[in-house]
C-alpha cells in the first residue's frame, strides 16, 4: 500500500515537472495572431474579496457596482476611495456571473439563467425576487446587460451554441418573460472570424460579458477565455474584433460603461488580484 502511494506521488510530480519544462516555466500563451494593446487609461486594483469579480456595472462618477463568482452579494466600489463601501445580500451562494442597473433596480444573473431581481437595490428595505428562466436546453449564461431603448434585459451565453451561431436572448421587463427566439445570432461564418484560426464553431465566441454603448446603441461582446471584444451594431451585425493580449487582459468577465460611453472592463484575478481598467480602443 504504501508503495503504491508513494509512485503514485511520484507520478504527479513528474507530471508536473514535465508541463512546467515544457512551458519553460510558464503557462502557454493564448493570444491570438494580431492581439493588440491597448490604451489603458487608468486601473484600480481590487481587495481580495472581489478577486474573482465577474461582472460590472456603473452607478456614477465615484461608484461601480460590482459582483463576484461565488457569493450572492452586490459590492458597491467607490473610484475614489478605492474601497469597497457597501455589501448588498441577495441571496446564496451560486455562480454569478454579470449584474445590469435598471434605475433604482439591480438584476444579478447566475450562470444557470436565473435571475435574481433587487428592488430598491440601495435602500435597507429592498425586495429580492428570483426569476428562473425555463430552458428545454442547458445553457451556460455569462452576461447581461440593460437595453434601454427597448426596456429589456440581454442574455449572453458562454459555451453552447447552436449549429451556425451563437444566441443572444432578451428578457422583457414589462412581463417579465424571456423571450424563446434569440434578439441576436452571431453568426460563425461572418468573415469577421476568419482570423481567428479555430476549429471549432462554438470557440470562435464565447461570451463572459455583454454591454449596450449608451450613446451609440452599438453592442460590445466581451470574451474572457481567449481576450477579445466584438462590436455589433445595435441590430446585431458585427462590425469590429479587438483581439487583447493577454498581459493586459488575463481574464476580462465584465464591462460597463459611464454616461460619456468611455469603456471599463474588470479582469478576475487568475491567482492575483482582480481589477478594473478604463479603456481606449
Amino acid at each position: 500500500m504504501q508503495k503504491t502511494a508513494i509512485l503514485i506521488i511520484l507520478g504527479v510530480f513528474a507530471l508536473v515537472a514535465f508541463i512546467y519544462f515544457s512551458f519553460d516555466g510558464e503557462a502557454p500563451n493564448r493570444d491570438f495572431p494580431g492581439a493588440k494593446e491597448v490604451k489603458i487609461d487608468q486601473r484600480w486594483d481590487m481587495p481580495m474579496v472581489l478577486e474573482e469579480i465577474s461582472g460590472i456595472a456603473w452607478i456614477d462618477e465615484e461608484h461601480i457596482a460590482c459582483v463576484e463568482d461565488e457569493e450572492a452579494i452586490i459590492f458597491i466600489y467607490n473610484l475614489k476611495t478605492l474601497e469597497v463601501e457597501r455589501q448588498i445580500v441577495f441571496g446564496e451562494d451560486g455562480d454569478y456571473e454579470g449584474i445590469a442597473l435598471v434605475d433604482d433596480d439591480a438584476y444579478v444573473l447566475r450562470s444557470d439563467g436565473t435571475l435574481f431581481e433587487v428592488l430598491n437595490y440601495l435602500s435597507e428595505e429592498k425586495e429580492v425576487n428570483e426569476i428562473k428562466i425555463d430552458f428545454t436546453e442547458k445553457y451556460n449564461f455569462e452576461g447581461i446587460s440593460f437595453d434601454k431603448k427597448r426596456n429589456r434585459l440581454i442574455l449572453a451565453i458562454k459555451d453552447k451554441a447552436e449549429k451556425d451561431y451563437k444566441p443572444v436572448y432578451s428578457f422583457n421587463l414589462n412581463t417579465k418573460q424571456l423571450d424563446k427566439e434569440p434578439a441576436y445570432k452571431i453568426m460563425f461564418n461572418d468573415t469577421i472570424f476568419n482570423g481567428l484560426d479555430l476549429k471549432e464553431n462554438n470557440h470562435l465566441i464565447q461570451p463572459s460579458e455583454i454591454a449596450i454603448h449608451p450613446k451609440t446603441g452599438e453592442i460590445y461582446v466581451l470574451e474572457g477565455t481567449n481576450p477579445k471584444l466584438l462590436i455589433l451594431s445595435p441590430n446585431g451585425k458585427p462590425k469590429k474584433l479587438h483581439v487583447f493580449q493577454e498581459a493586459q487582459f488575463p481574464q476580462p468577465e465584465g464591462i460597463t460603461f459611464d454616461d460619456e460611453g468611455n469603456i471599463y472592463i474588470s479582469n478576475e484575478g487568475a491567482g492575483g488580484m482582480g481589477n478594473i481598467l478604463k479603456v481606449r480602443l
